[in-house]
Parts: C-alpha cells; structure tokens; sequence
C-alpha cells in the first residue's frame, strides 16, 4: 500500500490486519518501487497524489515488471480524466476518497479469488472447450475424429481467451502479450486470428467468442 498521509494510513493498515491480510505501508512515491521489488506480493493499493513520485508512475513501473499483479488505486482525484488514466494503465479498480472501508474490502476479496483462479489455470495445457479439446502446447483442437493444428499466435491466443474462460480478456493484455506492442497494426492482425479462432470452433453452437467494445474479446461456453 503507498499511501502518503500517515494517519490514514495507519488506519488503512490496520483495518486489513485486522480483516488477516498483511500489508507493507510505504508512505513516499520514491520508494514504492524498491518496496516492489524487494518482496512478493498479491495487490498494490496506489495513492495518485504522492511526494516524489506520483501512483500513476509507480503503476507503470509495476505494470513493466509484472503484467498480472491487481492495482487498486485508492485516491482523491476524482476527475474522469484520472480515472481513465487509471484504467489505462490496468488498474483492477479506481476507488475515490471518501469512500467505504466494507466495499474496499469486498472488492479486495473479489480480485485476488478472480487472480488466484487465473494463476490456477496459467500453467495448464489442455482446456475444454464446449465439445473441443484443446492441447496448447501441441497446439491442436480435436472434436470427435478430427482434429485443427493450429499455428503459434493461435493457440497462444486460444489459450488467453481459454485461461480468462467466461471473462473478458482485455485487448491490450493479449497484444503486449503475443504481440508485443498495441497499435493499430497488430489490433487488425488479432481480429483475423480471432476469426480463424471462430471458424475453428463453429461447428458447436454452445461455444462463441464475443467482441466486448472497447475491451477485449470474451470466450463463452456451457461446458
């Protein structure tokens, strides 16, 4: 947690200690960074107004070391220019001062089950997907008798939307992530792979993936 106003930092501090979560309270923007760094964390809970170093700062050195990590920015600056900022930069949440501990706290659970349930899936090869299976690293989806090779950037691709089964996986997070860059370019070449990824997988009706405007793309299935 970086949050430079002490007493209400320490209030912070120990309402979730007391609610069993452990937190390092950093108090100044230029040391957030190495706090970062030093040790292993769950969430970060970033101020915006900080001496030194601002939280939008700190949120892009996080976000350069660890593309996954929640960010929860919790912050007076309530203008809808800052918020989107927020949102830019992958904030899990954008919580204005003044607000209520109870909520903050839900929200907190609420994250870390969806990132724990991601880090679950983040290793696994194979996925079922409706009536498909599908093998990432031999990079197949096999339905009944036949089966679809796929090429590199399509089961990576296929595997993203797999691990965010149901939810949305943000546009930006799989462009930096197989792409690595987000511009328009490599925006047009993953909405090609994403319909070679649905005529792949056309012939069950009970499995679709979904355009979310102006987020991402969602896999959806019953199974």
């Amino acid at each position: 947690m970086v949050e430079d106003d002490k007493n209400f930092g320490a209030v912070m501090r120990s309402y979730l200690n007391i609610h069993d979560y452990d937190v390092e309270w950093v108090d100044d923007g230029a040391l957030a960074l190495e706090a970062f760094e030093n040790q292993s964390f769950d969430l970060c809970i970033l101020d915006v107004m900080l001496p030194h170093v601002d939280g939008f700062t700190i949120a892009a050195g996080i976000r350069k070391k660890d593309e996954h990590i929640p960010i929860i920015f919790l912050t007076a600056k309530t203008l809808k220019k800052d918020i989107l900022e927020g949102f830019r930069l992958g904030a899990d949440d954008y919580i204005t001062k003044p607000f209520d501990s109870e909520v903050l706290l839900m929200k907190i659970k609420a994250i870390l089950k969806r990132n724990s349930m991601f880090n679950s899936n983040s290793d696994r090869d194979e996925f079922q997907v409706g009536k498909y299976l599908f093998n990432a690293s031999l990079r197949t989806i096999s339905y009944g008798a036949g089966e679809q090779k796929l090429s590199p950037k399509e089961s990576e691709l296929l595997r993203m939307l797999c691990i965010h089964m149901n939810k949305v996986l943000p546009r930006e997070e799989a462009l930096n992530s197989i792409w690595g860059e987000d511009s328009y370019f490599t925006t047009r070449s993953m909405d090609v792979f994403m319909s070679k990824l649905r005529k792949y997988l056309k012939d069950d009706p009970t499995v679709e993936i979904g355009t979310v405007h102006g987020r991402g793309y969602i896999l959806k299935s019953d199974i």
